[in-house]
């Protein structure tokens, strides 16, 4: 690892991009419910946003065409996995849980979309695993306090007035809805990991072009499975603003920003800073309509926010001093040793 003094603000700022990031994804859920309460399925919204990010993100794949072909069939298949997994079908589950909180032609269920957002917060559990089998990332001792605080943090600012009130509410959701989020989370925590063992190989903006561009035939292939070809036909005129302000902000310009993040990010601080998702998403939902839903911000949610951002930005000053110990295996076999 070069020295600090030689690195760009960037590379030594790389998990608070990661932050960043995540915190632009928060602006999904205010296009993408809109679509799923009124007559898209989970796989017509990814498809179309794939898509249009994919359009984008064509002429710069064309130019980087020699760096493509000169890719290993690790790295290809890292690619191919990120593109299928968290891409594809972990974008399309976690759509569709949400037509479980928001049932077309119903009143929204708020016990399902507390039980969305329970479960969402054990991705960095599974990405700190995925970390540890897969990239052989060694944790420091100090890590450990960090990062149970910044996980704490996020979950009092998501459940601020009754810590326990969202574990008696998790029977009065819906199954199948925990089962497509818990599917979507592991997905998502297995492309980070997977994300950062290609960028030691690829660039960033290929990395990210390529997520969307192979991720295409297989939303396809779902779109069709899920409403056949009708379902091209249920488009409207009226979901162009919603589709592209998907593509845009939490898509094409949050993803680019991740990726370049986690391209100078351990996969262990990576997993984390993406917290800054659901702590982002509840903060707004306290702003006025139609921003937010004008829920009432609480005292607690304030600290733990201001929590959250320490100790992220501890995590990314320490990077340096290898808070995480990176060890850069040729394949992507597992770790046999203990954590």
């Amino acid at each position: 690892m070069p020295a600090p003094s030689s690195r760009s603000f960037i590379d030594r700022s790389s998990a608070l991009l990661v932050a960043v990031a995540a915190a632009l994804w928060a602006s999904d859920n205010y296009f993408r419910p809109q679509l799923v309460a009124h007559h898209l399925t989970g796989s017509q919204i990814v498809l179309v946003e794939d898509l249009l990010i994919s359009v984008c993100f064509l002429p710069m794949l064309f130019l980087a065409r020699r760096e493509v072909r000169s890719l290993g069939w690790r790295t290809w298949l890292a690619v191919a996995v990120i593109a299928v997994g968290p891409q594809a079908v972990a974008t399309v589950l976690f759509t569709d849980a949400f037509t479980y909180a928001f049932p077309r032609g119903a009143a929204p269920n708020f016990n399902v979309q507390v039980e969305i957002y329970l479960l969402y917060l054990l991705q960095p559990v599974f990405g700190l695993a995925f970390a540890r089998v897969l990239l052989r990332e060694r944790r420091r001792p100090r890590f450990w306090p960090l990062a149970l605080v910044a996980m704490a943090s996020v979950y009092f600012i998501v459940f601020p007035q009754d810590p326990l009130a969202p574990f008696s509410k998790l029977g009065q959701g819906q199954l199948a809805a925990g089962v497509l989020v818990l599917g979507a989370v592991t997905l998502w925590a297995a492309g980070t990991v997977l994300g950062r063992y290609a960028l030691r190989n690829v660039s960033f903006t290929t990395t990210t072009g390529m997520r969307f561009v192979l991720a295409l035939p297989v939303l396809l292939v779902i779109m069709l499975v899920d409403t056949g070809p009708a379902g091209f036909g249920q488009y409207r005129l009226a979901d162009l603003p919603s589709l592209v302000g998907l593509a845009l902000i939490p898509g094409l310009v949050a993803m680019t920003l991740y990726y370049r993040g986690l391209s100078s990010t351990p996969a262990s601080l990576a997993t984390l800073a993406e917290l800054a998702f659901p702590a982002t998403l509840f903060l707004i939902y306290t702003l006025p309509a139609p921003v937010g839903l004008a829920l009432p911000l609480q005292s607690i949610q304030v600290m733990a926010a201001i929590v959250l951002a320490v100790a992220v930005t501890a995590l990314n000053l320490l990077k340096d001093r290898n808070i995480v110990e990176v060890v850069r295996p040729h394949d992507l076999r597992p770790a046999v040793e203990p954590i």
